[in-house]
């Protein structure tokens, strides 16, 4: 082997993690190879964040224009310009990935190399070019950025039917007539949504009893109640049993129970989790341990079972945010190029669903911190309860705090309404300063803005303490 085919360091998949990584790396005078089967950008830029929420702002555009006389704004039909909302996609996510790529290539020290990358020892990796042949590469450091992809549910007539994920929906080139949607979790809710506001009937089949399983009860049972008046069809603890077709339609078969029926739609979105890419890596070359699910195993510090190699962002499991994968990235960096100890101990998780209104979600919810007989008091208000909100007729939803009654501080928060991240991003703020709510409350904030909504929210305590 030559030696232009040893890196000091090798990362693997140039997502949101392992693009500010390998420049790092590339900076700090670390001769690096970043590899990528596809795009750069990874999930997030490509397939994610980026080209979602910029649909989602088409969504709300026509929302708004049908609501235009609750404003006394007069308008005429409205029409959707399937085409255009997908060429609007395109070109933010072109412009995020090109832009991306320029700088990795202009990088010192660091060659960007496509293909699709395999181990072939512990510090050894084949990567299977994109223009054809192989390269064999090593590496004295590894890092395993590979992400996840769509799951494919074991669901008897599937395989046969033309059924989209949360990418191929994006291309769409025309609006369903009807959009059948297998899971009620964030990828579900959301295109649900984007999709009814663009003019599709839209029906979601969910296995639990209730939306996003992870919220608080009250917390899915409000954005229930929103979707449906949203005009979709919400169907839980349904377990979906068989997919057909039938002429132009797809017909889903699902039982609640004893009962077993069946629902027709024009298009079929199978929203019902992600899986590792590690099954196309050939980890147990290197001996990369993984779990039962395919995720692979790290400590605190992202080092996996073999020495030299490491794993961040979603393959390794754990909360599959961007601002996650990032914050993967600069553990890494204190601790191999700053000699420092960070590790994910203790880090506190922020997560936007973006559905309209939003969820900001930070910290416990309340049933965690119940199941960990936290002594606290549930602040609870209602967006209505919101000048602001108010003012611009967006009332729906409601604010919901944990306080520990020993410390005043925030144990958790979910903001289910307009600008619901913002909001949440305020409060955890307070919570990573370890500001009291009692300061909060007592606060001199602008009015009217949303944020001086947390004046009011800590004087609307429920009775029940614990």
């Amino acid at each position: 082997m030559s030696s232009a085919d040893q890196y000091r360091a090798i990362v693997i998949g140039s997502g949101q993690g392992g693009t500010p990584l390998c420049q790092a790396l590339a900076k700090a005078g670390w001769r690096t190879a970043l590899i990528e089967r596809e795009h750069v950008g990874g999930t997030c830029v490509n397939e994610g964040c980026t080209p979602t929420k910029t649909m989602v702002a088409s969504g709300r555009v026509a929302y708004l224009t049908h609501r235009g006389a609750d404003y006394g704004v007069r308008t005429g039909r409205v029409t959707i310009d399937m085409k255009r909302v997908r060429a609007r996609k395109r070109d933010i996510v072109n412009l995020f990935r090109n832009g991306n790529q320029k700088r990795i290539e202009t990088a010192k020290n660091l060659d960007l190399i496509f293909g699709a990358a395999s181990f072939s020892g512990a510090k050894s990796i084949q990567v299977r070019l994109k223009n054809g042949g192989t390269r064999e590469l090593i590496g004295d450091h590894i890092f395993i950025n590979a992400g996840c992809r769509p799951a494919v549910p074991a669901i008897e007539g599937l395989p046969d039917v033309p059924y989209l994920d949360s990418t191929s929906i994006m291309e769409l080139g025309a609006v369903p007539k009807h959009l059948l949607i297998l899971g009620g979790g964030y990828v579900g809710l959301e295109f649900g949504q984007l999709f009814r506001r663009l003019g599709s009937k839209v029906t979601i089949v969910h296995s639990r009893e209730q939306l996003l399983t992870q919220e608080d009860a009250d917390v899915a049972q409000e954005v229930a109640a929103i979707l449906k008046q949203d005009g979709i069809t919400i169907l839980l603890n349904s377990t979906a049993e068989r997919v057909r077709k039938a002429g132009r339609e797809i017909k889903l078969t699902a039982r609640s129970g004893k009962n077993v029926r069946t629902v027709s739609g024009s298009h079929l979105l199978v929203g019902t989790g992600r899986v590792p890419n590690t099954d196309k890596l050939n980890l147990a070359a290197a001996g990369v341990a993984t779990d039962d699910r395919g995720f692979i195993k790290t400590n605190s510090r992202l080092e996996t079972n073999v020495d030299g190699v490491y794993a961040l962002g979603d393959i390794k499991g754990g909360p599959a945010f961007t601002h996650i994968s990032y914050d993967d990235f600069r553990i890494l960096r204190t601790n191999l190029l700053e000699k420092g100890n960070a590790t994910t101990d203790g880090r506190l998780v922020p997560y936007t669903v973006y559905i309209d209104p939003q969820l900001g979600r930070i910290g416990l919810t309340e049933a965690e911190a119940r199941a960990q007989n936290k002594k606290m008091r549930v602040a609870k208000m209602p967006m209505s309860y919101v000048a602001r909100a108010l003012e611009v007729d967006e009332t729906r939803g409601f604010m919901k705090a944990l306080v520990d009654i020993e410390t005043d501080q925030l144990l958790g928060v979910a903001v289910l309404g307009i600008e619901g991240g913002e909001i949440m991003t305020q409060l955890q703020l307070a919570m990573m300063g370890k500001l009291s709510c009692s300061a909060l409350r007592d606060a001199v904030f602008a009015h009217p803005t949303l944020a001086e909504s947390l004046n009011n929210l800590f004087g609307h305590f429920e009775d029940k303490k614990r």
